[in-house]
């Protein structure tokens, strides 16, 4: 299966949430943490569910720091 990478600068104490987040919504991205002290991750996603991806995380954008890099 092939991925669209993305990463991003997230709030360090939110990736445990993130990576919650996004394993709820099954088959949409995977979280992989690159610099757990910087809070820098790269999302894994799907391409057919782009768009569902941006959902989530234009809504985690309202409650913490969530860039992409």
């Amino acid at each position: 299966m092939k991925t669209v990478h993305k990463e991003y600068m997230v709030d360090k104490t939110k990736i445990g949430f993130i990576r919650f987040v996004l394993e709820a919504h099954e088959g949409v991205a995977i979280a992989t943490t690159l610099d757990s002290q910087k809070g820098h991750i790269r999302l894994a996603i799907a391409p057919e569910r782009m768009e569902s991806a941006q959902m989530i995380v234009e809504d985690l954008k309202k409650d913490f720091l969530f860039n992409e890099v």
